[in-house]
């Protein structure tokens, strides 16, 4: 902050308020925000009324500043900046229009900027204890991945299936089951993120499960595809092609490296297997990976653009997606974190197209 020239950072309530407090507490129209001062102790503002429940929650002894719900509670936030003497305020990147206008409104002398590299800074680089929480929760996905696959059956419904994986998630001990979970049979396969409506698996069907749970706040995010019954060879060659260039980003993982060069890698091996180019289909119609931690998406983005260096500590999803358009689509997404020497997997990659959990003996 102070090599910025910021005076205090603001959190807003939801990840990043969790991140630096502890406190889970998603954001709602009502402020519950965290100020960080350049010097000074940070305190907490939110409704009067919630004040026992935020302590309770808080793993830090937080000073907290409470408004009635009359009052403008940036009104509230606007005095108390004016007397710590903050002059540039950095926001987070997550705190909503409607309340950076109540700041303008009440406290115009106050510079407002984006405080996206001070919270994004810190998030990106989990602790080893972070990265243990993330591994747990990878593991428990796999699993219930392996456990979903022993479910299915012709006649089975993509319903059916999540609902399932939520039982198996909360089974193992997953905060609140699944986070998400999209199941995609057949030509469904070939939308990122699915149809609407249920589908019933058929003989031969290709099979897409993407999901993922919570430990502590931290998440998983796993997609398997396979054969359901006789493989199709043109899936089974995109299959290979994808797993190639899921290999191909991973080995390319070095500290200092460009978080674009990892897409860039993975677009090139697809190419080489006549995919593309760009975002051209058939082939990867989006970015190859995302950030994960306390948030399922978050930065840095494995994307063209994003020249952010890997550094250890960083986490990322690993998804080249191969698309052919109204057939099929095939994703195979692992999460690795970058070491001091490349990357490690959380969990392992896919292995087989037919038999990706080894249930075949």
């Amino acid at each position: 902050m102070g090599a910025s020239g910021v005076d205090a950072l603001l959190v807003h309530a939801g990840a990043s308020l969790r991140y630096f407090t502890g406190i889970p507490w998603g954001a709602t129209e009502r402020l519950v925000a965290l100020l960080v001062p350049q010097s000074g102790e940070p305190f907490l503002i939110g409704p009067e009324f919630e004040r026992g429940s935020l302590r309770a929650a808080s793993q830090l002894p937080l000073f907290q500043i409470g408004w009635e719900e009359h009052e403008d509670p940036c009104a509230v936030l606007a005095e108390a900046l004016r007397e710590v003497g903050v002059k540039t305020l950095a926001l987070d990147p997550e705190l909503p229009w409607r309340l950076v206008q109540g700041l303008q409104r009440n406290h115009v002398a106050t510079r407002l900027v984006d405080g996206a590299p001070l919270i994004d800074g810190g998030r990106m680089h989990k602790s080893e204890a972070e990265l243990a929480l993330i591994r747990q929760a990878m593991a428990m996905t796999l699993e219930v991945h392996r456990q979903a696959a022993m479910l299915l059956r012709p006649g089975i419904t993509t319903g059916e299936v999540r609902r399932f994986i939520d039982e198996a998630h909360r089974a193992l001990g997953a905060d609140g089951g699944s986070t998400f979970c999209a199941v995609q049979f057949g030509v469904a396969t070939a939308y990122p993120h699915g149809l609407p409506g249920d589908q019933v698996l058929q003989a031969d069907d290709l099979v897409l499960i993407d999901t993922g749970c919570q430990v502590d706040g931290y998440h998983s995010d796993i997609t398997r595809t396979y054969a359901f019954g006789r493989p199709d060879p043109a899936q089974a060659e995109a299959w290979h092609h994808e797993r190639d260039a899921q290999q191909a980003a991973f080995d390319a993982v070095r500290p200092g490296v460009p978080c674009e060069e990892i897409d860039a890698v993975a677009r090139r091996s697809l190419s080489r297997n006549g995919y593309g180019p760009a975002y051209r289909l058939p082939g990867l119609p989006h970015r190859t990976g995302h950030g994960l931690g306390l948030s399922i998406h978050e930065p840095a983005y494995l994307v063209q653009g994003d020249t952010r260096p890997l550094a250890r500590g960083m986490c990322f999803s690993n998804e080249p997606m191969i698309v052919v358009p109204e057939r099929f689509g095939i994703r195979l997404e692992d999460h690795f974190h970058v070491t001091d020497d490349g990357a490690r997997w959380f969990t392992p990659p896919a292995t087989s197209f037919v038999d990706p959990f080894g249930l075949q003996g």
